[in-house]
């Protein structure tokens, strides 16, 4: 519960329990490099549902109750914010996006990429994304025909670069068989630096340049080069096209549809912003999503068997038509259940914009907050065997699946909930059905570790693919 004020009887920030800080450096060197979500959930274990941890120079709170941060969720974008760290470093790379805007600002963004996002774009795009998914099926094929081993982690990553690209921008480049490509090594290259910066406590590059921020700033300006020009190739196919304007097929041209309106308000730099934001965000989440499903599916045969036999009743080695995603039950419960166990997303960030008390505590302004968003998928009595990767969950009678997936918080939640989340199933679900309708999964020695790289990345993923009796499908 949020309240403006404070009476004397509340809880200080610093009254709360939590690890104990080294002078200067607080707790950041407890915390191994890469394991920053598995370091807080254990000591969620230890210290309870809220507790506080120190670092660069601040005291943080960490809270892990479900039905504490669903309400700091719904007073977003108000009385919460994004951390202010995050969002600069963001920006310092790239344009600004509904994923960095903040108030009144996200609110005319959000309108804007709703209306790009919406399920009948997703639906237009969809014989581009089948045709994506069937090139992917006949890489692995040849590979598999060969004895070759599939490199399935590289791949995923490749596949959901070309698609996201393809409608953020409308530029099929083809990454999977092009590995050389400028845009997705600058694309890459980016991104990890993104990722080095946002985990890094030290912001040097603020202060002292190294070549290597050099370098970033010529990817991200020939980054920018490149979307000038999609944005003018785009508006000059819906010159040419006027119905496209009614029906775009894209994000892009969804976005400078939009930014074209009488009185929008928009620019070409939300459109170049939005559609990279697509990108950052889409691309790495989903290629992880679905390499973490792939993983649990490898140690889960007889669910394997039971989407297949589903898998087997439709037509076609890839989903034939976009409705034929409605008739996947058992493939909808195994994804919901991988992303119970293995969110891309296992916490956010986010700080106070005023004075508050949240849960009897009182908050000064600015303070960061840590909500950790998946043990929202670990509470026994309603996720019974939480630790286990159990998809018949998912299956128990009519609405469910609904019930149990509004007790998790896989996209966020509250006004600023993931408006790609609906592309992101779609994607998964499309390349899970065309990997088990044509693939046997061999599992393969070793242990995929969680690793934090501002999305959660499997260390490794010990798969290998074998071609499916053709006979059996």
């Amino acid at each position: 519960m949020l309240a403006q004020t404070a009476p004397s009887h509340r809880l200080h920030l610093a009254d709360l329990p939590g690890p104990s800080p080294i002078p200067l450096l607080g707790n950041m060197l407890q915390i191994k490099r890469g394991q920053f979500h598995v370091s807080l959930e254990k000591w969620a274990q230890q210290y309870g549902s809220q507790y506080q941890i120190k670092m660069s120079g601040q005291t943080w709170l960490v809270l892990s109750d479900p039905n504490i941060y669903s309400k700091l969720l719904r007073d977003r974008p108000d009385s919460f914010s994004r951390l202010r760290n995050t969002v600069r470093g963001i920006e310092e790379i790239v344009e600004r996006g509904v994923f960095t805007a903040e108030g009144e600002e996200w609110r005319k963004q959000r309108k804007l990429v709703m209306r790009a996002l919406t399920p009948d774009v997703i639906q237009r795009f969809f014989p581009q994304l089948q045709a994506m998914t069937s090139r992917l099926m006949l890489r692995w094929e040849k590979q598999t025909q060969q004895g070759l081993r599939v490199d399935v982690l590289r791949d995923l990553k490749a596949f959901t670069l070309d698609v996201t690209l393809a409608l953020a921008f409308g530029q099929d480049i083809n990454t999977l068989e092009h590995a050389d490509n400028s845009l997705q090594h600058d694309i890459e290259f980016i991104f990890m630096r993104m990722a080095k910066r946002m985990t890094n406590p030290i912001k040097y590059w603020r202060y002292l340049r190294l070549p290597v921020d050099h370098a970033t700033d010529a990817a991200a300006s020939r980054i920018a080069k490149a979307i000038d020009g999609f944005i003018a190739a785009s508006r000059k196919i819906l010159d040419e096209q006027v119905e496209r304007r009614l029906k775009p097929s894209n994000l892009m041209e969804a976005l400078i549809v939009a930014r074209d309106e009488p009185g929008s308000e928009f620019d070409d730099s939300h459109v170049s912003g939005n559609a990279m934001t697509m990108v950052f965000a889409g691309e790495d989440t989903t290629s992880n999503s679905l390499a973490w499903l792939i993983d649990a599916l490898a140690q889960a045969p007889d669910c394997v068997a039971e989407i297949r036999r589903e898998l087997d009743t439709l037509d076609g080695r890839v989903l034939a038509d976009y409705a034929q995603l409605q008739q996947v039950p058992q493939l909808d419960a195994a994804i919901q259940e991988s992303l119970r166990l293995r969110p891309a997303a296992p916490f956010m960030g986010i700080e106070t914009t005023r004075e508050l008390v949240s849960n009897e505590v009182l908050l000064p302004a600015n303070t960061p907050i840590v909500l950790l968003l998946r043990q929202a998928g670990m509470q026994e009595n309603i996720f019974p065997q939480a630790q286990r990767f159990l998809p018949s969950r998912w299956l128990q009678g009519e609405g469910q699946e609904h019930e149990l997936s509004r007790k998790l918080f896989t996209f966020g939640g509250g006004p600023r909930l993931c408006p790609g989340r609906f592309l992101a199933l779609v994607e998964i679900k499309m390349l899970a059905a065309m990997l088990i309708k044509n693939f046997d999964l061999q599992k393969l020695p070793g242990t995929a570790e969680e690793v934090f790289a501002f999305t959660m990345t499997p260390s490794c993923l010990p798969v290998n693919l074998a071609l499916r009796d053709a006979s059996k499908n």
